[in-house]
């Protein structure tokens, strides 16, 4: 066991469990986990992940084969699932945040309605999950919570509007959510895939006529292919996890090299 000091000076304890190999083993054993958008995606493997790893997990979606069904907008449902979760489990340690939509296109073409479906539910609904995430972590004074955001919260995207201002809404949630409850025992992160292989993805790239977006997508990932939502769940169940004790406010961009720059071409030219 490594003893640790905290801010005011009191001492926690955290244990570096480790197989002989020096790989992870179940490091989230006896936490209870929330998984939002856990019908399929992103949301799904995390779910699956965070299981593998020890944890209790409640799944929840609008639909699905999940354990609860809610609209992450319906405060009132939340609030009430988030109470059921802790009544049945007695503590909650662990919150990620999967649920969202895309949706967006240039202001001057796009409905107020739309502005607020894709808000509502990316934001809007994390905020509410948030909210009541943190409510139970205050009170056991411990807690992680995983946003998933997006690189579009990070950079513009062509036509992405009123996603890309959900997603980057979220980067700065997480980032003031740490800064309000990290001397209260709870971390707060989000983090932003690139281009993942999602039922979400598919049903725009794949559609007639976007073959040359796709294809130009996939490229402008330095790894040269899009990623996966294990690759993303590997990522949550770190961050969940006490491996990750002293990170905090952090949008950790998991994007098969998208954001790193520009790939032009140079050393095809070069022969490397």
């Amino acid at each position: 066991m490594v003893a640790l000091t905290d801010a005011f000076g009191e001492p926690y304890v955290r244990s570096d469990r480790l197989t002989d190999g020096g790989s992870p083993m179940e490091r989230l054993d006896d936490a209870v986990a929330v998984v939002t958008g856990a019908g399929s995606g992103i949301g799904a493997a995390c779910a699956a992940r965070l299981a593998s790893e020890g944890a209790t997990v409640v799944t929840v979606d609008i639909a699905g084969a999940v354990d609860v069904h809610l609209d992450v907008r319906d405060e009132p449902a939340v609030e009430a699932a988030f109470a059921s979760v802790v009544r049945d489990h007695g503590h909650l340690d662990v919150m990620v945040n999967a649920a969202g939509v895309a949706g967006g296109g240039p202001v001057h073409l796009l409905d107020a309605d739309e502005w607020d479906r894709v808000v509502d539910i990316n934001l809007k609904g994390t905020f509410i999950t948030d909210k009541y995430s943190a409510i139970h972590m205050l009170a056991q004074g411990r807690g992680s919570i995983i946003n998933i955001a997006s690189i579009e919260g990070l950079e513009g995207t062509e036509g992405g509007t009123a996603y890309n201002a959900s997603k980057g809404g979220v980067v700065m949630l997480t980032k003031s959510m740490a800064i309000d409850y990290g001397r209260r025992g709870i971390r707060v992160n989000c983090i932003c895939p690139g281009g993942i292989d999602t039922p979400l993805l598919g049903a725009i790239i794949d559609a007639e006529g976007m073959e040359l977006y796709r294809d130009t997508m996939r490229e402008r990932h330095v790894l040269g292919r899009f990623g996966t939502p294990a690759e993303i769940a590997a990522a949550a169940a770190f961050l969940a996890s006490e491996d990750a004790s002293f990170i905090t406010g952090h949008a950790l961009v998991v994007d098969g090299g998208f954001t790193a720059g520009m790939r032009v071409g140079l050393l095809d030219q070069m022969g490397v």
